[in-house]
């Protein structure tokens, strides 16, 4: 992965951080927008959302700062794939789940969300997911 791509995430990721329970919202509301029939796989209650949120910007900010690292992010994508079977996700999901995710990057950064900062998050997110998905499902 080139560091103009992991330095372009990591940065935007700066930008997100003040508003994570703000982002972890949109992003459960355009998961949900795009595919209705994964809101049976999250908790009905507000509460409980808002802790799967908090777990979720958690997640996401020790993967953008594990990019710097990728031999110990690794194994811990892997697991994090496997662990995603036990909640029923399929191999698909991941498509809906980078869509939701660059849609809320885009509402969260507005003009911060250039054309060059969506194609390193692409490109993160795809690594990222292809790692989950072999380790799951292959």
């Amino acid at each position: 992965m080139e560091q103009k791509t992991v330095t372009l995430v990591q940065e935007s990721f700066e930008k997100v951080k003040p508003i994570a329970p703000a982002a972890a919202e949109i992003f459960y509301g355009k998961l949900f927008e795009l595919d209705p029939k994964l809101k049976p796989l999250f908790p009905s209650s507000d509460d409980a959302m808002k802790e799967q949120g908090n777990k979720l910007m958690s997640m996401l900010a020790a993967a953008v700062a594990g990019l710097s690292n990728l031999e110990a992010l690794i194994p811990i994508l892997q697991d994090l794939g496997k662990r995603h079977v036990e909640y029923k996700v399929e191999a698909f999901h991941y498509d809906t789940v980078g869509a939701a995710l660059l849609g809320t990057l885009e509402a969260g950064l507005g003009d911060d969300f250039t054309p060059e900062v969506k194609d390193a998050w692409a490109s993160v997110y795809g690594i990222m997911a292809d790692v989950m998905i072999e380790a799951a499902y292959k």
